[in-house]
């Protein structure tokens, strides 16, 4: 499967983002929904000092709804986590096993 990146504002607070796509060879549109979360290390539940723990700690926490995307690149303070609702995740996966 092919990445694109899209720079999105640096805003704070949650960002949930509605994408169309329209690709050749599909027959019609298709929409994708995404959320963008910055969460601090401070947010962590436990206090851990593997931020890896720490960061399965707040996607176990996470609705049921949404899943695991991508994991932005993080820093002292933060780290942005990108979900996808579950289904448009498993229309993802039913392409790519097309």
């Amino acid at each position: 499967m092919l990445n694109l990146s899209i720079p999105i504002p640096n805003v704070p607070g949650r960002q949930d983002l509605e994408i169309e796509m329209s690709m050749k060879g599909f027959r019609k549109k298709i929409k994708l929904h995404y959320r963008v979360e910055v969460f601090k290390w401070s947010d962590c539940p436990i206090n851990k000092e593997d931020r890896i723990d720490c960061i399965r700690d707040l996607v176990d926490q996470y609705s049921e709804d949404w899943v695991i995307y991508n994991i932005g690149m993080p820093t002292e303070e933060y780290v942005p986590l990108t979900f996808i609702r579950r289904e448009d995740w498993a229309l993802q996966q039913n392409w790519h096993m097309s």
